[in-house]
């Protein structure tokens, strides 16, 4: 079975040669690639990997300008996998390589994607207690029971990675983006070990961005195809409220005389409809532009398709309700 490893590297110099060398041990008996992210590193990384792939063309470099991000990282990594399962791992020697036939064993009981969980995880409370709250609110935001969302440690099959797009801190949410395309999510405790050179390149403003990721992807899976949907259902609810409030003034003043001068309901009631109509029309306008795009770009998400032939090769289609049984 051919693999792809994706590693994504910023200034992690002291840990790639012991990475590659585990990763070769533990993926014994697979022609296998290992394509190494250089995230803008400004130590000797580069150098250390242009060395091993010299030595190996297993290995393989892609290095960019600056930082852009662990998301850009693994985006970019994808675009050159040629593997039968893809593999993503952190570069700091923490997920251990020892694990690779356990994902390869889960992937071939038919998941599309195995997510590892750190069950014993070797960090600093300040990292542990920020990462729980993050795996409960996306567990219960997104219904993908996970305990470990943000773990790097995943293997995929390939057309999960065709079919995601990653940007920001979106690498956070590959479950929860698979799972909103139909593919199937499992998960494996792994072995989560310190961390042995180095420190942690993530600081306190990861917590913002994820929320806002967070939010992103909430809209994106939930409401991408039909932003109506979201903007019509507030707008039609203000519309609605507005609408109310300004009959019953009205009623008020045609048979008891009330005056409407000076009337902070009636303030309340024509914002509300103005505010309910603009919903609308910025959910409209969204509607159009989403129609727009949509054609002629992404087919949909099919899983297999029995007994056709190709028509665009000038084939013509068979019947398609005569499925070839397992022999």
């Amino acid at each position: 079975m051919n693999l792809s490893f994706v590693i994504p590297i910023y200034n992690e110099e002291e840990s790639i040669s012991q990475l590659y060398r585990e990763i070769e041990v533990n993926a014994k008996g697979h022609d296998f690639e290992v394509i190494f992210i250089d995230d803008g590193s400004n130590d000797n990384g580069p150098e250390i990997i242009q060395q091993l792939a010299q030595k190996d063309k297993r290995v393989k470099l892609v290095q960019f300008r600056r930082n852009f991000g662990k998301a850009a990282a693994l985006q970019e990594g994808f675009r050159h996998v040629n593997g039968e399962i893809i593999f993503t791992m952190d570069g700091d020697l923490q997920d251990n390589p020892i694990e690779i036939p356990a994902f390869i064993n889960k992937i071939e009981k038919g998941y599309d994607l195995v997510s590892g969980w750190k069950k014993q995880r070797h960090d600093p409370i300040t990292k542990r207690l920020p990462s729980r709250l993050f795996n409960a609110v996306t567990s219960r935001t997104f219904n993908v029971k996970l305990h470990d969302h943000n773990c790097g440690f995943k293997a995929y099959r390939p057309e999960v990675i065709e079919d995601i797009e990653l940007y920001g801190e979106m690498h956070r949410y590959i479950p929860a983006l698979a799972a909103s395309r139909g593919f199937n999510v499992g998960e494996i405790p792994i072995e989560h070990r310190k961390r042995q050179h180095g420190h942690s390149k993530y600081g306190s403003e990861r917590l913002m961005r994820g929320f806002l990721d967070l939010l992103t992807v909430q809209l994106v899976t939930r409401f991408g195809q039909s932003p109506l949907y979201l903007f019509g259902k507030w707008g039609l609810a203000a519309l609605s409220s507005g609408f109310a409030i300004n009959l019953y003034l009205t009623v008020m003043k045609i048979f008891y005389g009330m005056p409407l001068s000076n009337r902070p309901l009636l303030f309340l009631g024509i914002l509300l409809m103005m505010l309910g109509l603009q919903l609308l029309s910025i959910g409209l306008i969204a509607e159009l532009s989403v129609n727009q795009s949509r054609n002629g770009k992404r087919k949909p998400n099919i899983k297999a398709i029995y007994n056709t032939e190709n028509k665009s090769e000038g084939g013509t289609y068979a019947n398609i309700g005569q499925i070839k049984k397992d022999t």
